[in-house]
């Protein structure tokens, strides 16, 4: 998993203004492969509806990952023709190497990205993104599996897609409930942090990014979609599949062994209202006791089918010292996760030695109490073993909640007033030189110098797509239309 240090704390949320024009408000992305059929009328429909409907100044980013038909030249073609539409190209394959590259790039407060097949209807676009402008939502996605959804596909792909979005929450605990649906927004400030996590390049690169960003407590909108299957996708269901599990396996090993670290990430808003010092509301003592309490549950049901099975192989005394063991070292890492939030692989070690501390006094108490019951009499029922090592346990697990809250995993914080929020100070990134992004898979040469647009407050980056470092695009907003119920294209089928 990548490591890179992120740039710092996340800025509150905030409304994104309305006034400067200069910069594009939504940058949407369209990653397209030998798609020379599809692609012009994609983004003719896809402008349309967004200069017919869309408060804002926005801009369309065809990024070609290294086609080999005539899909360059179509996206160079309408890029020369429309203003609000450039082309990026990029010489390796990977829907996730093309949606980093063009966001990490990009200008626009809010990016999104959607399938050249359009097959989700356009009218869900301003929807997705305006929880998102208006700061109340970090990524949005279109969901096919809400109820209010309205899909027309096969019974291949809804059973594929339905499995792995169980797959994912089984085993990764995902709460969104649609990971690949080609319909994502996110803002631009929380894709500056998240992004250098995320490892994949291909097609699950999305489901990387939402459930980092869930883990992190980030916000996820979802928004029911139309969507209608393209029977010509060039999408080959089985090596994405495969592709997808190794990726559910990576992210999972790597959250289960703190190799990713996302304290940075977690609560990393200024606005948070749990942040807020409130008199007589409880901290997280009533939090804590309950998770506690689920994790203590479950161990003490761990320990004593370990005990059991050592029982039957090795005397009592030796049988409790390894259960207890095990499960101590399980219930240490349990609980430093999930009851005292501590994330990433700091301290790891000293907790877990703290831990074993503790296990030693629970072994104390446990052991001693077999000990009685050795003394009380010479051949006790396993039945009666077991009722004493359950109320020693009991007495034990009072003490070790004691000890982890005070000595394993204190309240650093020891009542003093936190800190005020840092919000991160992105510097803005210098132009590439013409040379530098030719290297770097732009081959289409710069366009005619436009005059400059004067600086948004949330313009902090260039952007490099077709070699344009000069932000000169043009003020696209237009006067908001009436939009039909179904706005579709009439050339259309659907």
């Amino acid at each position: 998993m990548r490591t890179e240090p992120s740039p710092g704390n996340l800025p509150a949320r905030e409304h994104l203004p309305a006034t400067d024009a200069g910069t594009p408000v939504l940058d949407v992305v369209i990653p397209v492969y030998n798609e020379e059929k599809d692609l012009q009328p994609c983004v003719l429909r896809l402008h349309d509806h967004l200069r017919r409907t869309f408060p804002y100044a926005f801009r369309i980013t065809v990024a070609d990952n290294a086609s080999t038909d005539s899909t360059p030249l179509v996206a160079a073609r309408l890029a020369a023709q429309i203003p609000e539409v450039t082309a990026f190209r990029l010489e390796q394959k990977g829907r996730g190497r093309a949606l980093r590259t063009v966001w990490s790039a990009s200008d626009a407060p809010v990016l999104a990205y959607m399938d050249v097949d359009l097959s989700t209807d356009l009218n869900a676009l301003l929807p997705l993104v305006a929880p998102l402008i208006s700061g109340h939502s970090d990524l949005a996605i279109g969901s096919r599996l809400s109820r209010s959804s309205r899909v027309v596909r096969g019974a291949k792909r809804e059973f594929i897609s339905r499995a792995y979005n169980l797959i994912l929450r089984g085993s990764l605990q995902a709460r969104f409930s649609d990971a690949q649906c080609g319909f994502k927004a996110i803002r631009r400030d929380v894709a500056q942090v998240l992004l250098p996590l995320i490892e994949d390049t291909g097609w699950f690169f999305d489901t990387e990014m939402l459930v980092l960003a869930e883990r992190a407590g980030l916000r996820i909108h979802e928004v029911p979609v139309d969507w209608v299957d393209d029977p010509d996708s060039t999408v080959h269901i089985a090596k994405t599949a495969t592709d997808d599990l190794k990726g559910v396996w990576r992210v999972g090993r790597a959250l289960a062994t703190g190799s990713l670290s996302l304290d940075r990430l977690a609560r990393p808003f200024g606005d948070d209202p749990r942040d807020r010092e409130l008199t007589d509301v409880p901290k997280g003592l009533a939090r804590q006791l309950v998770g506690f309490c689920v994790v203590g549950g479950l161990s003490t049901l761990f320990y004593l089918l370990l005990y059991s099975g050592f029982r039957s192989v090795s005397g009592a005394q030796v049988a409790n010292a390894l259960a207890l063991l095990v499960s101590a070292v399980a219930n240490t890492a349990a609980n430093r996760r999930l009851t005292f939030g501590v994330r990433g692989r700091g301290g790891a070690v000293r907790h877990q030695a703290q831990g074993l501390v503790v296990f030693g006094i629970g072994l104390a108490l446990t052991s001693g109490s077999l000990a009685a019951l050795a003394a009380a009499t010479s051949d006790p029922a396993h039945s009666t073993e077991l009722a004493v090592l359950i109320a020693a346990n009991l007495a034990a697990t009072v003490l070790r909640f004691l000890l982890f809250r005070a000595w394993v995993f204190p309240d650093r914080r020891g009542g003093t007033p936190s800190p005020s929020p840092v919000v991160a100070s992105h510097q803005p990134v210098p132009p590439l030189h013409p040379t530098a992004a030719r290297q770097a898979g732009n081959a289409y040469p710069p366009p005619p110098q436009r005059p400059t647009a004067p600086p948004s407050p949330y313009d902090t980056a260039p952007y490099r797509a077709d070699e344009a470092a000069d932000r000169s695009w043009r003020d696209s907003t237009m006067q908001l239309q009436a939009v039909r119920p179904h706005d579709h294209d009439p050339r259309n089928a659907r």
